[in-house]
Order: structure tokens, then sequence, then C-alpha cells
């Protein structure tokens, strides 16, 4: 079933209260899916400096990370650790080296310049108690808390789907051909690394970004290419995106004030928002991609 939310914020008197909106957002949705959760908070991210979140289930792979990478790279690394993710920071141009460095054992959840993705099994309220999201600014996010249908209960089988530099995605609903489209993904060099439908859903936007769609032209492609059926919010460096399948089973509202554009499952996970009450209330066209950027 699972429960996606969204908040994209216009007014950036809000952007200290960013994690928290979005936490208890997600926490309302609880109940659509209470295996496992996740947040992507899209902060204000440092000039010249890109940024890893990692994570492991031991957390002796954080002893020494730091001078282990810095010796790597030959340049200034910081590691800022959150329960079993961490975030490493360093200047931009040693992002590949960065990556390539990173000791065995070590998942990436997310890459680029501001994105920051959390997750883990656990209910929402859990894990976003973990990692502290509730204090954290931003600019916007997207959360999702999942009922496992056809993968294991894990991390890395936890959205969102980071695949791309400060990408990433959720998905209510089930992807029907996603194996054959893994495997011509893979075969075009694009890494997946679950069987998690969802991730190629977040690979293929990636990939035909990566052949100069934008965002919105990736997403008009996929209504022809992914078939089943699906409601994606979807990540971007200065925004976010909404899309729902040609039939819309999967349920969704949005509300729009001067002040921000949030999306929920359900109009529930918005009603504490502020100034709810003179928002403009909506649910999505089916087949139409909306998209909102700073």
């Amino acid at each position: 079933m699972c429960g996606i939310v969204g908040l994209f914020l216009k007014d950036a008197r809000l952007q200290p209260e960013l994690g928290g909106l979005l936490t208890d957002m997600l926490v309302t949705m609880t109940d659509r899916g209470p295996d496992s959760a996740g947040i992507a908070i899209y902060g204000p991210g440092r000039p010249g400096r890109a940024k890893l979140t990692v994570q492991s289930d031991d957390m002796a792979a954080f002893d020494g990370l730091q001078a282990r990478l810095a010796a790597a790279t030959g340049t200034d690394v910081s590691i800022t650790r959150k329960d079993t993710h961490a975030v490493i920071e360093a200047p931009r141009d040693a992002a590949p080296d960065l990556r390539a460095a990173l000791p065995a054992g070590l998942r990436v959840m997310s890459a680029g310049e501001r994105i920051e993705i959390y997750k883990e099994v656990g209910l929402p309220r859990d894990v976003a108690r973990r990692f502290a999201v509730p204090e954290m600014s931003g600019t916007h996010g997207i959360g999702h808390t999942r009922m496992a249908t056809e993968s294991a209960v894990t991390t890395m089988g936890a959205h969102p789907f980071s695949t791309g530099p400060d990408q990433c995605l959720v998905h209510n609903g089930s992807l029907s051909n996603h194996n054959a489209l893994r495997r011509r993904l893979r075969r075009d060099g694009v890494h997946i690394e679950t069987e998690n439908d969802t991730e190629v859903g977040a690979a293929y936007l990636t990939w035909r970004m990566g052949q100069g769609a934008t965002l919105g032209g990736a997403l008009e492609q996929g209504l022809r290419d992914l078939d089943g059926f699906y409601t994606f919010v979807v990540g971007t460096a200065d925004g976010f995106g909404v899309l729902r399948d040609p039939i819309a089973c999967k349920p969704a509202v949005m509300a729009e004030t001067e002040r921000y554009v949030a999306f929920g499952s359900e109009y529930r996970a918005l009603v504490n928002l502020p100034d709810i009450a003179r928002a403009r209330i909506w649910e999505p066209e089916p087949a139409t991609v909306y998209f909102w950027s700073h």
C-alpha cells in the first residue's frame, strides 16, 4: 500500500521547520506502510562541496573512515555521523575518487551537493528520531513509509531511491515490467543495486535525463515505457515533481499556498501544515506531470 509525502517550500522562513513538518506528515501515513521508512532532505549545501550519505549496519565501518578517505583522495574530507548513516563531504571535483575509495560494507544512500537520504527498517517516527530529522532544515523534501509487496523488508529495499546526483524517487504502486527494464538499463551501464521495482523507476528517469531529457520529459516518456500502476514523487536539486499513471488508481492529494506546495497519499497527511485551511486542495490528474522549482 505505502504512503508518500512531499513538501516544497516557497517561503524561506519555513526552511528551519522542513524536517519537523515532513516528519509529522510521514508519521500520519504510518498505517499505510509500517515496515520501513525514509526521508530525503534537500539542504542549502556548501559552495564547491559534494556529499555522500552512506549507511552501514556495522558501526565499526565508520572507525577511522575520515582519515582513510582523506588519504585516498588527497583532499579535505569531513564526516558527520548520524546513527547508522554518515554524511561525507569533500570538494566537488574529488567526488568520483571519494566514492571509489569507500570501503566494502558502506552503502551509498545518496550523492550530490544538496541531498541527504536517511532510511531504515522500522516505523516512520522511530526512523526520523534516529536521524534527528525533525531538527533538519532545508528547501524541500520527500518521504515514504513502506508496506513491502515485491521484495524483502530491508534497509536497501526502503524508499527513497537515488540513482543520480541530487535525484531521488518514492513510489506507491507496482511496475509490472521492471525485470525486463532492469536488464535493459544494466546493459546500458546503469547501476541498480536491488530487486525493488522503485529503484528501476528511479534509474529509468536518471537514464533518460542522462540522454538529455528534462525531468518532465523523462516522466512523460515513462508513461509509455513503464507498465503498471504508480504514483511517483521525484526530488531534484531545485524542486520536486509528481506523476500518476494513466489510470491513477493510487490515492493522491495536493495542497498549495503562497508559502509551500505539499503532497500526501491522503489528505490527513496535510492537515497540520500552516494555513492549510486557506490552501488550494486538489487531486493530481492522471498522466499529468506536475513540477515546482526554485
